[in-house]
């Protein structure tokens, strides 16, 4: 699940912290044995890191080529959060190994680089994972009316997964991921029985009536929450930010920000009891 760190209006994943961080430290811990060896602007401090990212990211697409394929400019879009941390630690350690292979003089700072970062973030997720909440959060006690007048009580709906996407008609990534995630649902299998809720933050009826007819979404999923009452429980006030609880009414994931159809594939298989692609 992803934890996040809230400045003010400023969102962060503790997991990306850790990775800048880490990143960091090998980067310096790199310079520092170079210099000491005579080395001076060598291009590994910069060229291993971007071969992981590349890798990283290329390793997330490959895994979802299919939805990637109708929109190839998503792949570019690496505001999704789409990654692959594995491939792109395999392909440094490939990068290394190729230095050691060539004998080149930057092989021992670069391993010694290499080493620290990967120390570093496997100690920071380590933490992460150790002082994670034992017991995973429930469906909040929390029900709101729907645009069809119906009264949807958030705790009723466990036996089936659950997707809360706390959003607004002002906020341009809100806009942006609707049209995905109205298709996932309507594409999903009968097995999944996905409920998807759009829960409004703040709008009078109106505005959100409005948007939802613009956008196609149905009237009965499409929740008020004008005092953004949901969003302050959570601790999810950053829009959007989407919410998956499975089957036993669990919180199983959250995304803070824009959603792709690959992202949200990969989110949803944490949820339906299928397997992501």
């Amino acid at each position: 699940m992803d934890r996040v760190l809230h400045l003010g209006p400023l969102v962060l994943p503790w997991m990306l912290l850790v990775l800048l961080g880490a990143w960091q430290l090998g980067t310096m811990v790199h310079e520092r044995l170079a210099a000491r060896r005579g080395l001076t602007g060598g291009p590994h401090g910069w060229r291993l890191p971007l071969v992981a990212l590349i890798a990283a990211r290329l390793g997330f697409v490959l895994r979802y080529a299919d939805l990637y394929a109708s929109a190839p400019v998503a792949v570019l879009d690496i505001r999704d959060g789409g990654w692959s941390p594995w491939a792109g630690l395999g392909a440094a350690l490939l990068y290394v190994v190729l230095l050691w292979l060539r004998r080149s003089p930057w092989r021992q700072s670069a391993t010694a680089g290499l080493a620290t970062f990967a120390g570093v973030w496997l100690l920071g997720w380590g933490v992460l994972q150790a002082t994670a909440p034992r017991e995973q959060a429930a469906l909040p006690s929390w029900q709101g009316v729907a645009l069809d007048a119906r009264t949807v009580a958030l705790p009723e709906l466990k036996g089936q997964p659950v997707v809360v996407n706390l959003w607004a008609s002002w906020c341009p990534p809100c806009r942006r991921e609707m049209p995905v995630m109205l298709q996932a649902r309507e594409a999903q299998s009968p097995q999944s029985q996905v409920r998807f809720l759009w829960v409004n933050q703040g709008e009078p009826p109106e505005t959100v009536a409005r948007f939802a007819a613009q956008q196609r979404l149905p009237a009965a999923d499409v929740l008020l929450d004008s005092a953004g009452q949901l969003g302050s429980a959570l601790g999810h006030k950053a829009l959007p930010t989407t919410l998956f609880y499975d089957r036993q009414g669990r919180l199983a994931a959250v995304r803070v920000g824009e959603l792709s159809a690959a992202t949200l594939a990969q989110h949803l298989a944490l949820i339906s009891g299928h397997s992501a692609p």
